[in-house]
């Protein structure tokens, strides 16, 4: 018999990405998609025939109960989120509704249920923001360089703060009510499918049509700020491999390495053959944030330890990925 699997957040990258790997698994795919008038399935536009779509939204319990009687899972992955940070200062309350709130909803239908259904929750490094990451070992006090499962959270934007709650009640209802629940800690990770709200899509796209002669500049915010960058499609095998294991935990998934949005720029322009890019760059006072966190990076041995997973792509191999596919849309869209 093929296991169910119920996606929520199906049309974003994660959710695609992780469609694709579960069908390779031979598993039935359902997908939980928001009701809009427009829909936006770029990301689903080679899987709907695959897969079962099912609308609801995860500020409404109904839709979600019913989504869980119509797919009865074996897995549920909770992706769904208003998962830009920058928007989150816009809209701190329906940040908060979504993804907060959102994955109690999902928990409390799983309870509701009776049934015996394993759960991920798609936590995020976010929740770290700027911890003091502080280790002790006799008189010595050393700052940590990366974070693991037993680093303190210091969120540091409303996104932060709601995925921080989606995080512990998600342990707690683990730990109250025996239930196979799984956070993963994800740190940032792109692909070709990242919406172009987040800076690294911008970027890639940015790059391709400067290279085309189609844009002469970029408009950024904070160029400094580092952050450890995977390659989504390795990042949602983990998904998976925590629901195979036998017992639940929470795992911090990452790539051990940080990079700054300068680096990111360099790997960029460098498939296009530039060296030099500050004259296409444009910061600007929008894309700033109320509060930033520095420095991301995080420490996944746990995961490599009990799970046996471990990144796959390097981040040059991330950037070049986004720049060449930027580039293969831009020309096909021409032709």
């Amino acid at each position: 018999m093929k296991k169910r699997a119920l996606i929520t957040g199906i049309s974003g990258m994660d959710g695609s990405h992780l469609a694709d790997f579960l069908l390779e698994k031979d598993y039935e795919v359902f997908g939980f998609e928001r009701r809009v008038s427009t829909k936006n399935r770029t990301n689903l536009k080679d899987l709907e025939s695959k897969i079962e779509i099912l609308t609801g939204d995860l500020t409404d319990q109904n839709s979600i109960v019913r989504a869980m009687k119509i797919s009865d899972p074996h897995e549920v992955y909770n992706l769904g989120a208003q998962s830009f940070v920058g928007e989150s200062w816009n809209s701190p309350e329906q940040t908060s509704q979504v993804t907060g709130l959102g994955v109690l909803r999902v928990l409390e239908a799983i309870r509701e249920s009776g049934k015996e259904i394993k759960f991920y929750q798609a936590s995020s490094s976010e929740m770290f923001g700027n911890t003091t990451n502080v280790e002790y070992e006799g008189n010595r006090t050393t700052l940590k360089l990366k974070s693991d499962e037993m680093t303190p959270f210091y969120p540091r934007s409303p996104y932060g703060v709601s995925k921080l709650y989606g995080h512990w009640i998600c342990k707690n209802y683990r730990e109250s009510y025996g239930m196979f629940n799984c956070s993963g800690i994800l740190f940032n990770h792109e692909s070709e499918r990242r919406g172009h709200e987040f800076v690294t899509r911008k970027i890639s796209d940015g790059v391709a049509k400067i290279h085309l002669g189609l844009a002469d500049h970029i408009a950024l915010g904070n160029l400094e700020a580092k952050r450890d960058w995977g390659y989504a499609p390795d990042f949602v095998e983990a998904m998976w491999l925590m629901l195979q294991n036998d017992t639940p935990g929470d795992y911090v998934i990452a790539t051990g390495e940080s990079h700054s949005i300068r680096d990111f720029l360099d790997a960029a322009f460098a498939v296009v053959g530039i060296d030099d890019w500050s004259k296409y760059i444009i910061q600007d006072p929008r894309y700033m944030r109320p509060a930033e966190v520095d420095v991301l990076c995080g420490d996944y041995g746990k995961a490599e330890r009990v799970l046996g997973w471990k990144p796959k792509t390097s981040f040059s191999e991330l950037v070049e990925k986004m720049v060449k596919n930027d580039l293969n849309l831009l020309t096909s869209d021409a032709g």
